[in-house]
């Protein structure tokens, strides 16, 4: 059921303390966010609250945002919980933006049609989006080929099994002319806080910022996680050099003293400095690594557990289902079945 308050919405929220004395006459800039099943609710609220902020603090519309969904139906994020929206998708938007909201699974909420209205919006001049997994409607839709995009780094395995010409970058946010996505979570607000800046100057973008508590606005090529040396709190160059061969060639099947012959480092110091920084094997580091790929791909694609195990640098189907079992305590195929 559409939002009976759509049409009498106030997108500048009263009674507010902080507040910004200028701002420069822009005109209004309207956005669409369409939410599909089990979208991150996270990364929608990230993405529309700077937009509010911005409003409040100026005590004007400069911005205004319609919530859409494919029935007009309220949708389930993935928290469980359930957004009303504004009404069904229009045949064609008067939104200046459109950005398609989506979570997990998206390999079974992104399907044919959503990707075709997307198609739409774009070729009628549209700015078009994908936030979290959003980008899954983008690619459906045809529009990605050549331009530089992102999602969430979960997913992106998933992402490139099925679609494997398109290769996302691993920002918090791209923007490459009329396409921007945003890996989600929080990242949605860094995208919001570059485009008040772009439509409304630095100066609001930076009272929003810290309105929403937040330190610093990544810019555009930040990365998703930290450095490697910050996640293995070591600095350690072997360490380093090792686990990132690990983590680029993990699945092309090679075992841990054909990776350390190619990188000219002793097996036993490495097992010394693996054991001493990080508590484990270099080779229990080269499962684990394997192992979490393997795990995205059953739960964001539709592959065979054969080709999950290849695709993850098991030499076996067997090997993999024993190794699966292990550490998950369930089989590949019933975790499969489960995720779906």
């Amino acid at each position: 059921m559409a939002d009976p308050t759509a049409s009498t919405r106030s997108y500048v929220a009263p009674g507010a303390a902080a507040h910004v004395p200028s701002v420069a006459d822009v005109p209004e800039l309207a956005l669409a966010f369409v939410l599909v099943p089990q979208f991150t609710m996270l990364a929608f609220t990230s993405a529309v609250e700077p937009f509010r902020i911005a409003n409040q603090l100026t005590r004007k519309q400069l911005f205004r945002w319609m919530v859409y969904s494919a029935d007009g139906q309220p949708v389930q994020s993935s928290t469980g919980l359930s957004l009303a929206v504004d009404g069904t998708l229009p045949r064609e938007v008067d939104e200046d933006y459109v950005f398609v909201c989506g979570g997990v699974t998206p390999h079974l909420t992104m399907g044919k049609s959503i990707g075709d209205w997307l198609r739409v919006q774009w070729r009628h001049g549209r700015n078009v989006g994908g936030i979290c997994t959003g980008a899954y409607a983008l690619a459906r839709a045809g529009i990605l080929d050549g331009h530089r995009f992102t999602l969430h780094w979960e997913n992106i395995p998933g992402f490139t099994e099925t679609f494997p010409a398109l290769q996302p970058l691993h920002k918090v946010f791209c923007i490459d002319g009329r396409i921007l996505t945003s890996a989600g979570g929080v990242a949605s607000a860094d995208l919001a806080l570059h485009l008040i800046a772009h439509w409304c100057g630095p100066d609001l973008a930076r009272k929003v910022m810290e309105m929403c508590l937040l330190s610093h606005n990544r810019a555009e090529g930040a990365g998703q996680i930290s450095s490697t040396a910050a996640r293995m709190a070591t600095r350690n160059p072997t360490i380093l050099v090792a686990t990132a061969y690990f983590d680029e060639t993990f699945d092309l099947g090679h075992d841990v003293p054909s990776c350390l012959e190619h990188l000219g480092v002793e097996m036993r110091q490495v097992q010394r400095l693996f054991r001493k920084h990080l508590g484990i094997t270099p080779a229990q580091y080269l499962s684990e690594r394997r192992l979490a790929h393997a795990r995205m791909l059953l739960a964001e694609t539709n592959l065979p557990v054969t080709e999950v195990a290849i695709a993850s640098g098991f030499s076996t189907r067997s090997a993999f289902s024993r190794s699966f079992r292990k550490k998950f305590g369930c089989s590949p195929h019933s975790f499969s079945s489960f995720s779906r």
